[in-house]
Parts: C-alpha cells; structure tokens; sequence
C-alpha cells in the first residue's frame, strides 16, 4: 500500500498525540495562547509541554503557564526543565514546586545558552547534562520524564554513535520516552529507530512533526539543530511569502502527509510543534484521524 494512500490508516484506532507550547512574551501572546490551548483542549492529547528559553531565560514564564494550564485546562501539563544556569538545589526545588502544583511529567533536557555565550558549558555546582538531570528527578519523586532524540545527530555530538550512546544514558537513568528534534526524512526517522532499538533502547521515540508556518524560519532553525531540508520543499513555499492563507493550506498538507507515511510504517503517537498557533494543528489532526466534538456538538455538551 501506498504510504500517500488515504487508506492507509483505516481500521486504526486514531493516533496519540501531544502538543508543544512555548510561553507567552506580551499581553498579546498570551492572548493568543490561551485560544490555542482551548481551541486543541478538545482533542484530548496525552499531554501539552511548555518550552524554556535559550539559557533558561523563560523560566518563570514557563513555570506560570505550566501551573495555569494544570489549574484552567482538563489538560495534562509537562514542565521543560533544563540544566542551565542554576545549581542543582535551585533546580530541584523547581521540580520540588511542580510535584507539589500537580505537575507530574517533565521534559529534562540539557539546554542551551543564550546567544553569544559560546559553547555549552554545565553550571558549577548544577547538573551537568540531561541524564544527571534525569536521574536527579527521578530521587526526587516518581515524574513521568521526556528526553530529547536527535534522528539526524544532535550538532554538537561527537559522532552519530556517540549521540545515540547519549541517548541511552538518559534512557538508562529513568527516561520513559524520547521526543526527537524535528524531521522532514521519514526514512531518516526510521533508520533512527532502527539503530535505538539495536542500542537497547526500548521507550517509545516520539517522532516531533513541525508545520513549516515560515519557510525562513524554519530554514533557521533547521541550520541550528541540524535538520535536513529536502529538495522537493523548497520550491513548495516559493511566491507564498505574501500568501498565508495557501502557506499554510501547503503546510497542513506536508505535515500531514508525513504522518500519513509514519501511521503506514506503524507509529502511533505524534508530538507537535505548536508555534502557538491552533489552526494548522487542528487541521492536520484531523487529517490523521485525531478529531474532537464538532462545533454543534460542542454547543449542545456547553449548552447542557
């Protein structure tokens, strides 16, 4: 069967989803996310996470969007927590807080700096990387922990076996899945898998699907982690920089399209990149299978 065929996920039962946010900056941001995470409240995903900034500059926010989204949402929420600039106490009193608020999953990742600060370095008396980070947690209380997976090798990894030698350190210390870094290569995705699975590897590798919103932007991000944009896309975006409306109907369709060949291949879970935006994630769930209450439906369930 053909991975393109619409068919191909019949008979399934609908995939499991979660959804990425990161914090709002302005009175307007914030605005704006609220709408989203009600809008995608109704699709019932396992779980929403909530970005830190570069060098932990978003800390705060990410904690006050964490507890409200555990407070105003039947949302399960999962704190980012990295192991930047801070000491070991400070950060486990951050994870101390979110037991405590009634958050139970975090995403322990190793962080990166702020621009201009050079390479990584860990912070004296901190956590050093993601497995320590991982471990740390995991003394403290019984959290549900995410780690990051790099299908195309994370930039600054020595070489592709020694970043999936990482991957497994974090796994070994308490991890109960992966998230990979974005993707476009399905077949890269899955000779990823592959050589987890020959590593000893044996928690769910999440696959993180981005919709391309901004051609440039993604560009960007693509050359800061190491994703590989492939030829064919490109030409896809080209004379749309002043066409949102079909840019995005384009990117609803490539993202789509690219779960509809991981559910032939038999992946079952997704992880989105949000951008905080609702629209084009409704409408590629909805694609895959994913579908909340429709909008007489849910008048009729409020109106009750």
């Amino acid at each position: 069967m053909l991975a393109a065929d619409p068919l191909a996920g019949a008979g399934r039962a609908p995939p499991r989803v979660s959804f990425e946010f990161f914090p709002p900056k302005t009175a307007e941001m914030e605005e704006r996310l609220w709408q989203t995470v009600k809008r995608i409240e109704s699709l019932g995903p396992r779980f929403v996470s909530v970005t830190y900034g570069a060098g932990g500059s978003t800390r705060a926010r990410t904690h006050a969007t964490v507890l409200r989204i555990r407070t105003d949402t039947a949302l399960e929420p999962a704190a980012h927590l990295t192991c930047i600039g801070a000491p070991r106490d400070a950060i486990d009193a951050v994870a101390r807080l979110y037991w405590d608020s009634g958050i139970r999953h975090v995403v322990a990742l190793r962080g990166d700096p702020l621009a201009g600060e050079g390479c990584y370095a860990p912070y004296p008396g901190g956590y050093a990387y993601a497995a320590d980070l991982v471990a740390g947690l995991k003394r403290i209380a019984a959290f549900e922990i995410s780690v990051a997976a790099y299908p195309e090798t994370h930039p600054e990894a020595k070489s592709q076996e020694a970043d999936l030698d990482n991957l497994k350190r974090k796994i070994d210390a308490g991890a109960d899945r992966a998230i990979t870094q974005f993707f476009f290569d399905v077949d890269c995705y899955l000779r990823f898998v592959d050589r987890a699975h020959a590593k000893g590897i044996d928690v769910p590798i999440v696959p993180g699907i981005l919709p391309v919103t901004n051609f440039s932007q993604v560009k960007k991000f693509a050359g800061l982690c190491g994703a590989a944009i492939p030829d064919w896309m490109p030409p896809m975006f080209e004379g749309l920089d002043a066409d949102p409306d079909t840019r995005r109907l384009v990117a609803a369709s490539i993202a789509a399209e690219q779960c509809r060949r991981l559910q032939a291949y038999g992946v079952e879970d997704f992880h989105f990149y949000t951008l905080n935006r609702a629209d084009l994630i409704v409408a590629i769930c909805h694609m895959i299978g994913v579908r909340g209450p429709a909008p007489a439906d849910a008048a009729k369930v409020s109106a009750g």
